[in-house]
């Protein structure tokens, strides 16, 4: 007959260990998603505002109906084609491929992490010392951009035809409650 050896006595220690390592596995995961989705939403705002600035401000669009009127007028108005709704929802299809012009960098104090263009849109040189290049990051990175511009499509389009100040802590705090963690962030960061 085998001899079997002796039950483990249940060790409180052990288990408190174990369930805190878990819960911060679970809250440091939580918080990398929430980081995640901040910087999503903060780099998709800047692509979107410098997308709308190269266009030029002087092209117009015809918005209204062109049916005519009783009185023989016609309900057509002039509005700047950089904030329609058409260029918005066209610049919208692909803002998020450009989340691969991204890395991630990490606060040594907080501990957070935050998402810097290591791509210049000039091309010239960028200094890259504090940013981490990872295919697996501009990849979650770029879906939660997709996630971000399926579920608040309207709210982009509302923001940017409309508000032209604070548009990320607009959009990506008050409004979506992406960025609640930072409402303290200087609005220059990621």
């Amino acid at each position: 007959m085998e001899k079997r050896g002796k039950a483990s006595k249940w060790n409180p220690e052990r288990s408190r260990r174990l369930v805190m390592g878990l819960f911060l596995s679970c809250s440091q995961a939580a918080r990398q998603g929430q980081d995640i989705k901040c910087g999503a939403c903060r780099a998709l705002v800047d692509e979107m505002e410098w997308a709308i600035s190269q266009i030029d401000p002087k092209k117009t669009i015809q918005r209204g109906s062109f049916r005519i009127n009783p009185d023989g007028s016609q309900s057509i108005r002039e509005v700047p084609l950089a904030r329609s709704e058409g260029n918005l929802l066209e610049l919208m299809e692909s803002v998020c491929e450009r989340m691969e012009d991204y890395g991630e960098r990490t606060d040594l104090s907080t501990d957070r992490t935050s998402y810097i263009r290591v791509k210049s849109r000039t091309g010239e040189a960028m200094d890259l010392s504090e940013a981490t290049l990872d295919s697996r990051v501009t990849s979650s990175l770029k879906f939660a951009c997709e996630t971000i511009v399926e579920h608040h499509e309207d709210e982009i389009i509302e923001f940017f035809a409309h508000e032209t100040e604070n548009v990320k802590d607009k959009l990506c705090s008050k409004r979506t409650d992406l960025c609640d963690h930072a409402l303290n962030m200087a609005h220059d960061e990621l």
